[in-house]
């Protein structure tokens, strides 16, 4: 695809994207409804960027049918208010394309593709799978990098090397190997963006020069998420200590089952969509419940 159209300067998606919950109906469908205030509701709270059918969009589990509606609705619903990014990776490198494809006639401001995930390629596939991708699109493209769902590395030489090609913006890094990391961040070209994927690092890798984060916490307490990293930007870092230590507990407690199944719950909670997640995930035990809402409450977010 021919790159003259795309923008001169590159985006630039620092800052807090959140992670979006997709809300489903208590029949397992889509809850377009809910779908579209949550898109308002971000753009009141101050979210940076909203990316649509990430991990915790539970994309694993929605047909491609669904998948595209979901995009479709976020990226018509935001009309140009707040960028979208879009998910639309796979562990088939033409499957990934094709996803690519769609949200980039959707109008998609951006493109978040995973590493492949089951098939476990080596770094040259890795290279590969994310080339193929990016030459099937005029939109910028960030890789995810999160070997603990997908069993398997993207190395900081792959990375180093991905960026090279004039539409991979970015990194979304959830490795939770920090000398990789900063691997990547003392060697990347200028204006390659390194996201934190892990909330509770957000911080530690902003200190070292990383651009912002794609949240789960943001889901849940968007306007603190965005003064925590705003504040790092600013280079505030007293401020922005003292804002990731309040949401430190809410940040880890987010894993203690199977994610987004704790977030979702919150939201609920919220009144911002209902306690329903898709098989193999299953509701949150009570007595996690009973926490979450105390962190919650303790944030003043009740």
């Amino acid at each position: 695809m021919n790159k003259g159209s795309m923008m001169s300067s590159r985006p630039k998606f620092a800052g807090s994207t959140v992670a979006l919950i997709t809300p489903f109906r208590q029949d397992f469908s889509v809850d377009e409804e809910r779908l579209r205030c949550l898109v308002d509701w971000h753009i009141e709270q101050g979210t940076d960027v909203i990316l649509a059918c990430g991990t915790t969009g539970e994309s694993a589990t929605m047909s491609h049918a669904e998948h595209q509606r979901v995009i479709d609705i976020v990226i018509e619903h935001a009309a140009g208010r707040i960028p979208v990014m879009a998910g639309a990776g796979s562990n088939s490198t033409a499957e990934a394309v094709s996803l690519t494809q769609h949200a980039t006639r959707a109008g998609a401001d951006a493109i978040l593709s995973v590493g492949p995930y089951y098939n476990k390629p080596t770094q040259r596939g890795h290279y590969e799978h994310f080339k193929t991708i990016a030459e099937s699109t005029d939109k910028p493209v960030i890789i995810y990098n999160v070997p603990g769902r997908t069993a398997s590395n993207i190395s900081a030489e792959t990375t180093l090397r991905l960026a090279e090609i004039p539409n991979i913006i970015g990194v979304k890094e959830a490795s939770g190997n920090v000398s990789q990391i900063m691997n990547i961040l003392r060697h990347r070209p200028e204006n390659f963006l390194v996201l934190s994927g892990d909330d509770a690092m957000t911080l530690a890798l902003m200190s070292m020069g990383a651009d912002g984060v794609i949240s789960v916490v943001a889901n849940e307490a968007p306007a603190m998420t965005r003064a925590m990293v705003h504040a790092a930007l600013a280079g505030e870092w007293a401020k922005a200590r003292a804002l990731h230590f309040k949401l430190l507990p809410l940040m880890e407690f987010n894993f203690c089952e199977s994610s987004p199944v704790p977030v979702k719950t919150a939201c609920a909670m919220l009144g911002l969509t209902e306690e329903v997640v898709r098989l193999p995930l299953v509701n949150m035990l009570p007595e996690n419940r009973e926490k979450i809402r105390r962190l919650m409450s303790e944030l003043g977010l009740l």
